[in-house]
């Protein structure tokens, strides 16, 4: 079981749509209340939170980094943590490609794929 209490958690593809797991994800770590910011390509505000166009605009480090994206936009998202030294990446079922997770895991960042963090972390 992965404990994200006490972790700045970054969900990348938060989306408005309430059908998508980037909003179920967002929402529900939210409503768990975690510590937790969105980036998605809809900017403005999802779930009276402001969402971000990328990591980097959040204006502080992220613990964890979701990612609820295609795999050639998470392989994107995996060079934007190793510039700000994000340690650790989750990528949702997927959202992973062989590219990211060997870029993610040969930069140092922790990096599991493969497995959904909600259950893992008990909230699902």
């Amino acid at each position: 079981m992965v404990n994200l209490k006490g972790k700045k958690i970054v969900v990348v593809g938060v989306s408005k749509s309430p059908e998508k797991f980037g909003h179920k994800i967002f929402r529900d770590l939210l409503q768990s209340g975690f510590d937790v910011k969105g980036v998605g390509k809809e900017k403005g505000i999802i779930l009276q939170q402001r969402i971000y166009s990328s990591i980097g605009k959040i204006g502080e480090k992220a613990d964890i980094i979701i990612t609820v994206i295609p795999p050639l936009v998470t392989e994107k998202i995996v060079e934007e943590a190793i510039k700000l030294g994000i340690d650790e990446i989750w990528m949702q079922p997927g959202s992973e490609s062989k590219t990211a997770i060997e870029r993610a895991m040969g930069a140092g960042i922790k990096t599991t794929s493969n497995r959904c963090i909600m259950v893992d972390a008990g909230i699902w």
